[in-house]
């Protein structure tokens, strides 16, 4: 074996505080013998020397040193960005010169890194959230790669790099950038300042956002448009380049989708960035429900309880104690501790409730027709009504007899039924979110295992939906939409006996809460509902219908593209179908009658941000590592030198990478410089020179 280094080693035979001593003292001889010009001083020097010499036990290493490759890392940018204009060309160009011409040099391996959005490796595809992760990627890159044998890194990209922040320890190696793009780029975008996760239904919501234009002065007013749940687009007027405040209404609780569009600059890279997308969740404020019991009774601590229990209600309860009819001379102010507001609650602050529930309410004089017709007025225009009816509802002093009678679902026939019977849902009662999966309700050929009730008020011209049904399957619990209101109808006061536990009791309080919530427009009990979900890289899309039901959806994504999804029902009216998803963005979903939509991942990429390409973001991190930045439009792809520790990196149509001269030690030869049989010759043979020398 030929080494290609060698080194002298020691390894001792005594320690070293003997050797030294031994040194010492042999030095001092040697020394006292020159100084009195004794005979064989130069001998005895010799042979002193050669001793401890020999105790030190010197050897020869030889090192077997095979070289290694140095390691230049080339990422690829291929993230949303770089497909504009000539970008994905000039990228690709660039990356066969460079594999062309650093495969030509000995000595170097190239390891290429492809960058997507959200920095996944090559062959991933990207979520958009975190924009260009490149700085992440290279990080990865080099995790296998030991620090000795770095040569440099080269970037082709767009320069729009989103993780500089996560860049805390150096590379310790040139770093070199080439630009795609033309230098001086401008696009109009339009960038989300400020946007609420939350708003009060019925109010607006204030988002803040900026239209970014380069090509026109601070000031210049552009037309935008706003679309609230796929609607209509509703125009404004905004400033560019300044923070424009805009008032968007939210109507309905549940997700509101706002989506904003600024119309195209004179110069535009994509119109990608000139939308954006605010998703908005509705909330109710405290739910306001005026109850009105018509006598006391049994009941009527049922209806109140219920309402208190529900912490999103803040209820008003009035009960008529008394008669205005019964007259025996007690002054009208003191047939009550609290005067009954009718003016107030009917005509001055009516709107300000979101329901109202009549409970076995009979037609007294207590309010007006006027009052009763604002109450009719007040469903149409899109309020919510409740009528628990009692045996009253059924005389001449009945409700339908007013002008209320005009949104009730039905009209009464003059009897009341009065012998057990248990309430049963029926067959759209069994697909309407209000009574359907109720507890207890059985199913077609069972009986419910609920309790009795034993009064109920029949009636005919049933308009809306019947979802219970009582006494010879007459209608018992009728929901129905009227104008822009709606109205339920429960045609018994008997739903007392459940909450007081009779044969067992009923779902009263979960009857009851579903109702109420699905009369103040509650998003979770549409009985005719599109919906999707968005989860886990799959949409789960949900269809409920009273009738029929199951017909496959179309779902359009981002990118225009149309794909059919299949629903398959669950037997209660719902139907349920999933799709895959790759793509982040706004998807629309229709199905002929209904259509909704769903936002999928980043609202807002990060990505398309801003697409101008530009040397700014990376010109810190070049300079503090030592390395070029080169526009590929402008000088071409530089040639490639391998230069040393200390020289520059970078120069006229070159970039350089560093030669490290990292190496592994493949085998080892240990020879003793003095081996102890020629020692033991040599010291021997001086003693005896010595003797001799002094002898004569």
């Amino acid at each position: 074996m030929i080494p290609n280094a060698m080194e002298i080693a020691v390894s001792p035979l005594v320690p070293w505080a003997v050797v030294v001593v031994l040194g010492v003292l042999a030095l001092a001889a040697a020394g006292l013998a020159f100084q009195r010009r004794a005979r064989g001083a130069v001998l005895r020097a010799v042979v002193l020397g050669l001793l401890t010499l020999a105790l030190v036990n010197p050897s020869i290493i030889g090192e077997r040193r095979e070289p290694r490759d140095d390691v230049v890392v080339v990422a690829v940018d291929r993230s949303a960005s770089q497909s504009i204009g000539v970008r994905d060309r000039q990228t690709d160009g660039a990356l066969a010169a460079l594999q062309e011409r650093l495969g030509r040099i000995d000595g170097l391996q190239t390891k290429v890194v492809t960058v997507t959005d959200g920095g996944l490796a090559s062959g991933a595809s990207g979520s958009g959230t975190d924009g260009t992760r490149l700085m992440s990627s290279v990080r990865s890159a080099l995790a296998d790669v030991p620090a000795g044998r770095l040569a440099g890194v080269i970037a082709i990209t767009d320069g729009q790099v989103h993780d500089l922040e996560t860049v805390t320890d150096p590379l310790d190696a040139p770093f070199h950038v080439l630009l795609t793009g033309t230098e001086g780029e401008r696009d109009r975008r339009l960038r989300i300042e400020r946007a609420p996760a939350f708003g009060m239904v019925g109010k607006t919501v204030t988002a803040t956002v900026e239209v970014i234009d380069p090509a026109v002065p601070p000031g210049t007013l552009v037309t935008m448009e706003v679309r609230v749940d796929g609607g209509d687009p509703v125009p404004y007027q905004v400033p560019a380049n300044r923070l424009a405040d805009l008032e968007l209404p939210i109507d309905h609780g549940g997700q509101t989708i706002l989506e904003l569009s600024v119309e195209p600059g004179a110069e535009e890279l994509t119109l990608q960035n000139n939308r954006a997308v605010v998703a908005v969740n509705g909330v109710r404020d405290r739910l306001r429900v005026l109850l009105v019991s018509g006598s006391p009774h049994a009941g009527e601590r049922t209806w109140r309880d219920i309402l208190k229990s529900d912490p999103s209600v803040d209820l008003v309860h009035f009960t008529i104690l008394r008669p205005p009819e019964k007259q025996d001379g007690t002054p009208i102010r003191e047939l009550s501790l609290i005067a009954f507001p009718v003016r107030e609650l009917f005509e001055l602050k009516l709107e300000e409730f979101d329901l109202i529930i009549f409970d076995r309410y009979r037609r007294r004089g207590v309010l007006p027709r006027l009052y009763l017709r604002n109450i009719a007025e007040f469903v149409e225009q899109g309020g919510a009504f409740l009528e628990a009816s009692g045996p009253t509802f059924a005389s001449r002093l009945s409700l339908a007899r007013t002008p209320l009678g005009t949104v009730l679902p039905a009209e009464p026939t003059g009897e009341v039924l009065e012998f057990g019977f248990k309430p049963r849902v029926t067959t759209l009662g069994d697909r309407h979110p209000v009574t359907a999966n109720l507890a207890g309700a059985g199913q077609a050929d069972t009986d419910p295992s609920w309790g009795r009730w034993f009064r109920q008020i029949d009636a005919v011209g049933i308009s809306g939906t019947t979802v219970m049904t009582g006494i010879e399957n007459r209608p018992l619990l009728v929901l129905d939409r009227v104008g822009e209101g709606r109205v339920a109808h429960l045609l018994s006061d008997h739903l007392w006996l459940w909450s007081r536990g009779y044969e067992g009791g009923g779902p009263q309080a979960e009857l009851l809460r579903r109702t109420a919530h699905w009369l103040m427009r509650e998003p979770d009990l549409e009985e005719d509902d599109l919906r999707a979900i968005s989860d886990s890289g799959s949409i789960e899309i949900r269809r409920r219908k009273l009738e029929g039901g199951g017909e496959p959806v179309q779902v359009t994504a981002p990118d225009g593209t149309v794909t059919t999804v299949d629903l398959e029902e669950d037997g209660s009216g719902l139907a349920i179908g999933r799709m895959a998803v790759t793509a982040p963005g706004l998807y629309r979903l229709t199905d002929g009658s209904k259509s909704t939509l769903v936002a999928v991942g980043a609202l807002n990429p990060i990505e398309y941000s801003d697409v101008a390409a530009t040397a700014a973001l990376l010109t810190p991190q070049v300079e503090a590592e030592g390395g070029a930045i080169r526009w590929i439009g402008i000088d071409g792809v530089p040639s490639i030198r391998r230069v040393g520790a200390d020289r520059s990196v970078a120069g006229r149509g070159w970039v350089g990478l560093r030669t490290n001269g990292d190496y592994v030690v493949t085998g080892v030869l240990s020879v003793p410089a003095l081996p102890a049989a020629l020692a033991l010759i040599a010291i021997i043979g001086g003693l005896l020179l010595v003797w001799r020398r002094e002898s004569q």
